[in-house]
C-alpha cells in the first residue's frame, strides 16, 4: 500500500486507471474548521488496479486526477458521492462525468433509503469491513497501515458493488432511472447556490416581510464572509443570531450588542459593521420591494384522508417494485398530490417516478383504484371489475 506522493507516480497511476471503462473513487477531507473541505487522501481502483493519493504532499500537482474525472468514456463510480463532488468541483472546477452513485443505485434496486457504505458491501459481498479509522485525523502525517488500508476497502469493494447493482439495474431496466438521479448531482448548482439564496437553508423563523427581508440579507452577507474567510458558517455568527437580528432590527453597534445572541464584545468588530450593512440595506427597500412570506396553500376539503391513503399505496407499490418508498414520492409529494391532483408540480410526477408512482397515485385519488385488507394483507384493485391489479411497471 504505497502512499503516491510523487508526480510520476500519480501520472503512472492514472494512466493505468484510463484503461478500465470505469474507475471507484472516494475522499477523505476535513472540514470541520473550515468552509470549504481540506482534502487529505484521495482513494482510486478499477479491476487490477488501486491508487492512495495524498493531495497534501509538497510540490503534487492533481491536473491528471482532474483530467480523469473530466473523462467522458470512464465512469466515475462514487457512495454518496455529494461530499466528494464538491471537493473535485471546488478544487478543479469540474463534476465528475459520467457520474455512479452506489447509494442512489442502491434505493433504486430495494436496498433501502440512504444505506450506508459497509452495509451494502456486507449485503452485496458478504465482506466486513472495519470502520474504526473513520473519524481519524487525515490531515497528520504519516498516515498508518491502518488507515491506508481503510482507505483502500471503500474503493476495491466498491469495483464488486458497482458491478452488482449495473448489472441488476440493466437485467430490471431501471439504467434511466438512474441516470434521471445522476442530473441533480452533476448540476453545477448544487455546488456552487448562490449566497442570495442561503437563507434558504435556514428555518423561516420570521412572520413579517420586512423580518424576511433582513433575514435573507444578512444569511447572504454570512454566506460570503464565510467562504471569504473559509470558516464555517457557524464561527462567522449562529442561526439563531440571524433570527434575532432579523425580529429585532438592531440599526447599530449598542443595539446589536444588546441582544442575546451575541457574543460579548463583537459588536465592535468589522464583521459586525457587515452585518449591520446588510440589515440597514434590507429596511432601506421600498414596501412594495419587500419579499413574500411563503404561506402553505390552503388544502382542498378530504386532501389529509387522501394523503394518509396515498401513504399505504406508496408503501404498497414501492414493496412490489423492490424501490425504497422515498425514492418515489417524499412526505411533501404526498401532500400536493392529495391536493392538487395532475396539477401536483412534484417530483413525483415527473420522469420514471411517475411511470412508476404517480399515474397510479393519480388513479386512486380518482378513484379508478382502491385499496382493500384481504387475509390479513391489503390489495390494490379497480372498483369496478372487484380485481386485484397491479400497479403499472
Amino acid at each position: 500500500m504505497q502512499l503516491i506522493t510523487t508526480q510520476k507516480d500519480l501520472e503512472a497511476a492514472i494512466t493505468a486507471l484510463k484503461q478500465s471503462d470505469f474507475v471507484t473513487v472516494d475522499t477523505e477531507f476535513i472540514r470541520e474548521s473550515t468552509f470549504w473541505p481540506e482534502l487529505c487522501l484521495i482513494q482510486m481502483a478499477a479491476p487490477g488496479v488501486t491508487a492512495l493519493v495524498d493531495p497534501l504532499a509538497d510540490g503534487l500537482d492533481l491536473k491528471p486526477f482532474f483530467e480523469l474525472m473530466a473523462n467522458e468514456n470512464i465512469v466515475k463510480v462514487f457512495h454518496a458521492a455529494r461530499q466528494d463532488v464538491e471537493i473535485v468541483y471546488h478544487l478543479g472546477k469540474l463534476i465528475p462525468h459520467p457520474l455512479f452513485d452506489t447509494q442512489v443505485a442502491a434505493s433504486v434496486c430495494g436496498f433501502g433509503d440512504s444505506v450506508s457504505y459497509d452495509q451494502l458491501v456486507a449485503k452485496i459481498t458478504g465482506a466486513r469491513i472495519d470502520k474504526s479509522s473513520r473519524f481519524t485525523d487525515w490531515r497528520r502525517r504519516p498516515l498508518s497501515d491502518k488507515q491506508l488500508s481503510y482507505a483502500l476497502a471503500d474503493v476495491t469493494h466498491l469495483i464488486d458493488v458497482y458491478q452488482h447493482l449495473k448489472g441488476q439495474l440493466e437485467r430490471e431496466g431501471r439504467a434511466h432511472w438512474l441516470n434521471e438521479e445522476m442530473a441533480v448531482l452533476t448540476a453545477r448548482e448544487t455546488y456552487d447556490p448562490h449566497p442570495d439564496d442561503a437563507w434558504r437553508r435556514l428555518k423561516l423563523r420570521v412572520k413579517k416581510p420586512i423580518e424576511l427581508a433582513i433575514l435573507q440579507h444578512v444569511a447572504a452577507w454570512r454566506e460570503r464572509e464565510a467562504r471569504e474567510r473559509n470558516v464555517p458558517r457557524g464561527r462567522v455568527v449562529k442561526d439563531d443570531a440571524l433570527y434575532e437580528v432579523a425580529q429585532q432590527q438592531p440599526r447599530d453597534a449598542e443595539a446589536l450588542g444588546r441582544l442575546r445572541t451575541i457574543p460579548r464584545g463583537w459588536e465592535r468588530s468589522g464583521a459586525a459593521a457587515g452585518l449591520l450593512g446588510a440589515v440597514a440595506k434590507a429596511m432601506a427597500l421600498p414596501k412594495e420591494e419587500l419579499p413574500r412570506l411563503p404561506r402553505p396553500p390552503q388544502a382542498p376539503e378530504g386532501a389529509a384522508a387522501a394523503a394518509e391513503l396515498l401513504k399505504v399505496f406508496l408503501k404498497l407499490v414501492a414493496d412490489r417494485q423492490g424501490v425504497a418508498a422515498k425514492m418515489l414520492a417524499s412526505s411533501d409529494d404526498i401532500d400536493r398530490i392529495a391536493a392538487d391532483g395532475e396539477d401536483a408540480d412534484v417530483p413525483a410526477m415527473s420522469g420514471w417516478r411517475r411511470e412508476v408512482f404517480g399515474d397510479e397515485a393519480l388513479k386512486l385519488v380518482r378513484g379508478e383504484l382502491a385499496l382493500r385488507f384481504n387475509r390479513r394483507k391489503i390489495e390494490i384493485f379497480e372498483p369496478a371489475a372487484g380485481a386485484q391489479r397491479e400497479p403499472a411497471e
